[in-house]
């Protein structure tokens, strides 16, 4: 099978499902398993010969183009006029539920994987902090959850991306200085430049869109077919604009999202419906690529250990922390729950993972991190996949017995 027929492939695949996906839906089969498990059939698991590698150029632009849409998108949701009144529940699950999570899995990492590098347990633990609440759609869809509990769900997702990627360089920034020099501090400078001038780019770029933004919404010089396209050219821009000052261009991509959300809420709507179609099949071809190129590259790592851990992700490592987190709130067990358990591992992880492999040169000697994170997110597709409609009806009935 040569490249082109991996191409038709996906093609019929985004026809097939695109046909008969709210069928699908019907029987919860989302996107993610369908695109995944096409992804893995074509696969050299089955086909017996490699067509992509992880780090070739095309797998790698399309991850690099999907990580800047989706950090972009994410933040464009945080609008600062909101704090305070529906943001008790996601700044308690960001602030706190978030680090414990990291903390717990890397302290459980460097138990049961004693002989690898400390720093690489701590990016494991990193590369799965993130949630995809795409990955549990009709939680966050469906009405008959309360407008609370979707809008925490939502939100959570929608920045925690963001929150840990400053955290994950800083990693990585360590790991590329070597572990023997890690006294030496020139890493030091090295994160807080990129954080900085990231910021600083995604700033600059995010403001001067939404400046012309208005003055063109204004004068009506604005056709409306292009208003979905500006936010994505703009992510485009700040990440590249970013990286030409010597910042991260992903934290400019975040930043830009983030001021371009609350200084042009005009443009919100288009943000959504980019993300909702184009941006959507972005992704859905990320999760193909996901089952084609990085499930049989680590397939062989795969044990009883990285089994338990990546169980042990979806449900202790989430759910205790977030639980812990909400303490003190008039909120029921069964609520604390319903939001502990969605909290997918999806796109952010695998795109995480793909950057720095690419960054770090392969990951040679550490596969079974990688492994890990993949069994992970695998497991998560289809648990969360599977269990979002039914435990949505199951919530909405106890919230309904609750309220009677």
């Amino acid at each position: 099978m040569h490249e082109n027929m991996i191409i038709l492939g996906i093609i019929m695949v985004i026809l097939g499902y695109g046909y008969y996906s709210r069928l699908l839906n019907r029987y919860y089969i989302s996107g993610p398993m369908v695109f995944t498990t096409i992804g893995i059939l074509l696969s050299p698991l089955f086909f017996g010969e490699e067509f992509l590698h992880l780090e070739g150029e095309i797998v790698q632009t399309m991850a690099e183009i999907a990580l800047i849409v989706v950090l972009f998108a994410d933040a464009s949701t945080l609008n600062v006029k909101r704090f305070g009144k529906g943001w008790r529940l996601p700044i308690r699950m960001l602030g706190i539920a978030l680090p414990l999570t990291i903390l717990f899995a890397a302290a459980v990492a460097i138990w049961l994987f004693p002989g690898e590098s400390p720093l690489y347990l701590l990016l494991l633990s990193l590369f799965l902090a993130p949630t995809d609440a795409a990955l549990g759609k009709a939680v966050v869809t469906d009405p008959i959850v309360p407008e609370k509990i979707r809008s925490t769900i939502n939100v959570e997702s929608g920045l925690n991306d963001g929150f840990v990627f400053p955290v994950l360089i800083t990693v990585v920034a360590l790991i590329g200085s070597g572990q023997e020099h890690i006294q030496d501090n020139s890493w030091i400078g090295y994160v807080l430049k990129q954080i900085a001038l990231g910021i600083v780019g995604g700033v600059v770029i995010g403001w001067l869109g939404s400046f012309q933004a208005k003055i063109s919404m204004r004068h009506d010089w604005l056709e409306q077919s292009y208003r979905n396209l500006i936010p994505f050219a703009l992510a485009i821009f700040a990440y590249y604009f970013s990286e030409y000052i010597g910042g991260n261009g992903y934290i400019g991509a975040f930043i830009a999202g983030m001021v371009m959300g609350n200084l042009t809420p005009e443009l919100q709507k288009n943000i959504e419906e980019f993300v909702e179609s184009e941006g959507e099949l972005l992704i859905l071809v990320i999760f193909t690529l996901f089952g084609l190129v990085i499930v049989p590259m680590v397939i062989d790592t795969w044990s009883w250990k990285v089994l338990l851990f990546a169980l042990l992700s979806l449900t202790l490592f989430r759910i205790v922390p977030v639980v812990i987190s909400l303490t003190g709130l008039r909120l029921d067990a069964p609520t604390r729950l319903f939001l502990g358990w969605f909290g997918p591992r999806g796109i952010a992880s695998i795109l995480y993972m793909m950057i720095v492999v690419h960054q770090l040169g392969g990951g040679e000697g550490h596969e079974m991190i990688y492994g890990t994170v993949t069994l992970t997110v695998l497991l998560s597709i289809f648990l969360h996949g599977l269990s979002a409609k039914p435990l949505a009806k199951l919530y909405a009935k106890h919230m309904e017995a609750l309220h009677e």
